[in-house]
C-alpha cells in the first residue's frame, strides 16, 4: 500500500519545482539531499521553510522534492510556492464541505494573507537587437 501524499507546483523564473508531502516528523528532501545539503545558504533554507511556520506545521510532513532549472534563490521561491500549494491540497482532502465555518481560520487563507500563495511572475526581459542587454543602448558619443 503506498502513502497517501499531497502535490503542489512551484514556479519562480525558470524554476520548477515538483512537492510532495507526506505524514511524518519534518524530514525534507530536495533531488534526493537533505535541504542543509542542497541549499547552503541559510536564507534559502528558511525561505523553503516559511509555508509550514506560518501554518504551525513544521515537524508533521516528510517532504519530497525535485527542483530543476535557474539559480539558487530561484530554486528556493519554487520550492516554497510549491509546499503552501501542497499545503493547500492536503486541507482540501481532509476537511469536509460541510465542517468548514466562518470563524475557523484556514491554512489556504493563512498562506494568503502572508503572501505565499501569490506566484511571482518576474522574469529576465529578454535581449532587443540593437541593444546591448535587454534596455541599455550604446553610449552616446558627441563627437
Amino acid at each position: 500500500m503506498t502513502k497517501k501524499h499531497y502535490y503542489g507546483t512551484g514556479r519562480r523564473k525558470t524554476s520548477i519545482a515538483r512537492v510532495f508531502l507526506y505524514r511524518g516528523n519534518g524530514k525534507i528532501t530536495v533531488n534526493c539531499l537533505p535541504l542543509e545539503e542542497y541549499f547552503g545558504r541559510e536564507t534559502s533554507r528558511m525561505i523553503t521553510r516559511q509555508p509550514f511556520e506560518v501554518t504551525n506545521m513544521l515537524g508533521k510532513f516528510d517532504s519530497q522534492i525535485t527542483v530543476r532549472g535557474g539559480g539558487d534563490s530561484s530554486q528556493a521561491g519554487a520550492i516554497r510556492l510549491g509546499i503552501a500549494r501542497a499545503l493547500v491540497d492536503y486541507e482540501k482532502q481532509t476537511t469536509a464541505k460541510s465542517d468548514t465555518t466562518e470563524e475557523t481560520v484556514t491554512l489556504h487563507k493563512l498562506l494568503r494573507t502572508s503572501g505565499l500563495l501569490t506566484r511571482d511572475a518576474r522574469k529576465v526581459e529578454r535581449k532587443k537587437v540593437g541593444r546591448h542587454k535587454a534596455r541599455r543602448g550604446t553610449q552616446y558619443s558627441k563627437r
